[in-house]
């Protein structure tokens, strides 16, 4: 080591000549070559050694709002530290994710078009939590003067994809004031009085609470009991079901939902409405609903017991919001609910539902929903009809027209009880893995007593009197099971659904008629027939379904989406009737029963292109081919018939959609469908289960291929404050199954004739229809002033054969509407609405059964509150209707009005209230099938006269972020 040093401090001081001895020369070189060895050593060492592990990385995410709480859409978030630079956009909702953030310590800056940018902010989070939520960050709207409008950046509708948004605060009502009575402030938005909802043409059928299903989706409870003031925004949602909401997969047509979000500030809360109303002509209602609400977690009950009026028209406004005999508040005033429109008669329903969901554990959730129903329904049904047959007597002078003239009355009582259990459990077993299982059961029985009075004359010349006695059970009980797993790379997974159900049907039924046939006009030649049948059906339907789904993700814009489904339905159907001898003794008649059973399976595979999956991005549309090959094979025991088809079909994919903004979007979508003849349709042999009607099946039948078109065109200028909308939808059907009606006459040993209807099978093309609706509204001075102008057509053509001769029925069905809203101030407001509908059938060969109708239908209903606490309400409607020679109704003036006095600062009130006080709503309805036109009509028990008693007791609060951090939802409104 002293010679090291030695040799070290010459080498610095830079002596020119250094002598050695020959013994320290060696020693030194020993030294040296000693040192290099061992810095040799040690560095092999070191490559052995385990590298240092990396450093760890996080994932940050957050949500950028806007002042109205409302997510902001494609803004421009960077984070930077010293060892990351990184950026991305935020998505629908609002959300940003950036993933394998090295620093808890970093710089954030969000800018966005409209808003001002946020000054970069520094941030020093714990580096020991792998996953850090951000609180909200919220952007300021800048508005800019340009010819003295102020443009706001948060308009009132926005279009997404597969949805179309409202901002609640933007529609201004009354304190207390329901959701049925925010949504008739909405912009293409028809309410019905007993809670049915059509938007933009097409009907609403269900109702989600912060993306949820409320209630089991009960979309008249929804919006009548939930309050107004706790609604951030409206949503109608074009929903392709769950799986399709996991996967982003779409098959099928979809159905329109309602979801309701909830203001962060009011998404706690406590609920309680009752109601109990009695009347004139034993009219009773009485209810109680019940909420509790706090954030995903959802408790519900609701029970009611009414007894209602069958047959109360809705005064002709298509699904308009008069006749609103209780304010729009407080139950089916006025509504046919539980019975067919155009009977008269009592409906007595009670319902009772209970609903339950919330997060049970940090990866279980819960949705129970139990329903019970009973209906009572006593109807009374009057109709003419005149059904037309075509012989071909000559051919040189052509077809003749054959008529048969009917007038019938109907009774019926049914009685119908159903339970609805239905149980669905969420499972997040890691964050690549989800399953979900659902099992339910459903029951229902039902007992039935009708007796009919029918007269037929003209071509087929006689009468029927029959009662016929009924009972039916049906218990139903079915399981579904979903599995979907997450890959690493982002939008890549796979998915599996697998559903079961089993539907065993017993039924019934008593026949005890008499049929009268004629022979002359003068009824002098008759020959009565008595039947006395006891008809027992079992069926049995098994339907089994299975589904793999993969999605594979090309680039951050393009997608390939495979799917293979297998869909088998199996049924097993006894029907046999048995004679009742005049000893009552029961003897089987082979050629009236029927024992069969069969299958149809049909597989899907599907490859589909996906493009426009960036939020950004304007154009996005879908390209695919689905191939379906489907097998049908059964057998019919009761006539030793055995039937095996195949069929194979290829079905193209094509959706396509253009936003030129979030207010302004067009989107096209084509769908096929492959529809099998039903196993009756296709059996070669005469099934006369119903002697006056024998049917005879075609073993050659194709399958039918329906082709449908659908296209939508939404627009909504937010500073002019317009919304228009157009939908256009047309089908074609190939191969389409028609009945060809061969009408065969026998003379009875009597002289009477009797005239059967055989029913036969064959396809044919030419069968399309095609169908627009639009809706234009604008809104004035604030909002007080809504003009609406809406309108629809439909044109069908159908065809029919009638003893081998080909009819083509033409039908239009025009329908315009113009019903402005005016409320100038919190204490007035009026709606009156003006509407035509023209209907017109001609038929080729059949053409005295052509027909030309009309209906102009003028409605007002409105509202005045006096002295704060009174309110006084109307809705009249009067219509003109042309046209039907049978018209009875004189067209009809219908009143409805009510007084009410609000209670304990407005928490309950009283309504006396008066329907229909000139008692006018008969009414009546004309239906074209086929060759047969039936008017029917009715002479309900509509006026009436009730006190209702209501209370609403409420309390809501704000949601609390986890852990002290800010609030975060999903675009739907669901908890994060």
């Amino acid at each position: 080591m002293n010679h090291f040093f030695t040799v070290t401090a010459l080498r610095l001081q830079q002596v020119p000549c250094i002598r050695y001895s020959s013994g320290a020369l060696k020693k030194t070189l020993l030294l040296f070559g000693f040192i290099l060895s061992s810095a040799y050593g040690f560095a092999q060492n070191q490559g052995k050694q385990t590298p240092p592990p990396p450093l760890p990385t996080r994932e940050i995410s957050g949500i950028v709002k806007d002042s109205t709480d409302l997510g902001v859409i494609g803004a421009t978030v960077s984070l930077t530290s010293d060892k990351d630079t990184l950026r991305t956009s935020t998505n629908s909702d609002g959300i940003f994710v950036f993933k394998n953030v090295k620093s808890a310590t970093y710089t954030l800056m969000v800018q966005s078009i409209g808003y001002s940018p946020t000054k970069p902010v520094r941030y020093r989070q714990n580096d020991a939590i792998p996953r850090i939520v951000m609180d909200p960050i919220t952007l300021k709207e800048e508005k800019n003067l340009l010819n003295e409008v102020v443009i706001s950046g948060t308009p009132s509708i926005t279009y997404k994809t597969d949805t179309v948004e409202y901002k609640a605060s933007d529609y201004i009502v009354r304190k207390n004031a329901t959701v049925d009575e925010l949504l008739k402030k909405m912009e293409g938005m028809e309410v019905g009085t007993d809670g049915t909802l059509v938007h933009q043409g097409q009907a609403v059928t269900k109702a989600k609470l912060n993306g949820k299903e409320y209630l089991g989706g009960d979309l008249a409870n929804a919006i009548k009991n939930l309050p107004a003031e706790i609604v951030d925004k409206i949503q109608v949602v074009d929903d392709y079901g769950d799986q399709a909401a996991r996967t982003g997969v779409k098959d099928g047509d979809p159905e329109k939902i309602l979801n309701i979000t909830t203001r962060t500030d009011k998404s706690v809360g406590n609920m309680v409405n009752a109601n109990v109303a009695a009347g004139s002509n034993k009219r009773f209602e009485s209810g109680v609903f019940g909420t509790r609400i706090n954030g995903n977690q959802i408790i519900g009950v609701n029970g009611s017991f009414n007894n209602t009026i069958n047959g109360v028209a809705s005064s002709g406004d298509n699904g308009g919001s008069s006749n609103s005999g209780g304010g729009g508040r407080g139950g089916n005033n006025n509504s046919n609910s539980g019975s067919s429109a155009g009977s008269g008669g009592t409906t007595q329903v009670g319902n009772g539902s209970l609903s339950y969901r919330d997060k049970v554990s940090k990866k279980v959730s819960v949705n129970l929903n139990y329903g019970f129903n009973s209906s009572d329904v006593n109807s009374l049904t009057e109709s003419d009809a005149q059904r037309f047959a075509v012989i071909d007597t000559n051919k040189q002078k052509g077809p003749v027209d054959n008529v048969t003239n009917e007038v019938a009355k109907r009774m019926t009582d049914n009685l119908t009880q159903g339970h609805n259990v239905r149980l669905e459990v969420e499972v997040e077993l890691d964050s690549s893995n989800f399953l979900r299982v659902i099992p339910t059961f459903r029951t229902s029985s039902t007992t039935s007593t009708r007796l009919d009075t029918i007269f037929q004359d003209g071509y087929n010349h006689r009468d029927e009197f029959s009662r016929n006695f009924s009972k039916n059970t049906r218990p139903q009980v079915g399981a579904s099971v979903f599995y979907q797993h997450i890959f690493k790379k982002p939008r890549r997974n796979v998915s599996m659904q697998v559903d079961l159900n089993s539907n065993n049907q017993e039924a019934e039924q008593i026949q005890d008629a008499r049929y009268i046939f004629y022979g002359d006009a003068a009824e002098t030649q008759r020959t009565d027939s008595l039947v006395n049948r006891i008809i027992a059906r079992k069926n049995l339907q098994s339907n089994y379904r299975g589904s793999l789904t993969y999605v594979e993700p090309l680039t951050l814009n393009t997608q390939l989406e495979f799917n293979a489904q297998v869909n088998y339905n199996g049924y097993d159907n006894i029907a046999t009737t048995r004679n009742i001898g005049a000893d009552g003794y029961l003897a089987v008649i082979d050629s009236l029963s029927n024992i069969y059973d069969y299958s149809f399976t049909q597989g899907r595979i599907a490859m589909n292109y996906r493009y426009g999956l960036d939020r950004m991005s304007k154009v996005r549309f879908s390209v695919g081919l689905t191939a379906v090959p489907a097998v049908l094979s059964g057998t019919k025991a009761s006539l030793g018939t055995t039937t095996h088809r195949n069929s194979f079909n290829v079905i193209p994919i094509a959706r396509f959609e253009y936003m030129w903004s979030r207010q302004h979007k067009i989107q096209i979508n084509y769908a096929g469908n492959a529809v099998e003849p039903t196993f009756d349709q296709i059996q070669p042999v005469r099934d006369v289960t119903n002697p006056q009607s024998p049917v005879i099946g075609n073993p050659d039948l194709l399958a039918s291929f329906t082709h449908s078109l659908n296209a939508n065109y939404n627009n909504y200028i937010a500073n002019s404050r317009l919304n228009y909308s157009l939908n256009v939808r047309g089908t074609m059907t190939d191969n389409a199954v028609i009945r060809n009606v061969e009408q065969i006459r026998t003379v009875l040993p009597s002289g009477a004739f009797n005239t059967i209807n055989e029913t036969r099978f064959l396809n044919t093309n030419g069968v399309y229809n095609v169908s627009a609706n639009y809706s234009v509204n604008k809104q004035l001075n604030d909002r007080k002033y809504n003009l609406a102008l809406s309108g629809s057509i439909n044109y069908d053509h159908r065809l029919s054969m009638t003893n081998g001769l080909k009819n083509t029925t033409n039908v239009l069905t025009m329908m315009e509407r113009f019903g402005p809203r005016i409320n100038p101030t919190e204490w007035f407001e009026i709606n009156p609405n003006v509407s035509y509908t023209n209907t017109r059938s001609t038929n080729s060969l059949v053409t005295a059964a052509n027909s030309d109708y009309n209906t102009l239908a003028l409605n007002v209903d409105g509202r005045v509150y006096l002295w704060d606490s009174y309110l006084f309400g109307y809705s009249a409607s009067k219509n003109f209707v042309r046209g039907i020679s049978a018209n009875l109704t004189s067209n009809p003036f219908v009143v409805n009005m009510y007084v009410e006095k609000e209670l304990f600062e407005r928490r309950g009130k009283i309504t006396v209230q008066a329907f229909d006080l000139l008692n006018q709503n008969n009414f009546l309805t004309q239906e074209i099938s086929g060759n047969d036109v039936i008017n029917t009509k009715s002479n309900a028990l509509s006026r009436y006269f009730m006190v209702r008693l209501t209370m609403r007791l409420q309390k809501w609060s704000g949601a609390q972020g986890k852990g002290g951090r800010g609030i975060m939802r999903r675009g739907d409104g669901s908890f994060m």
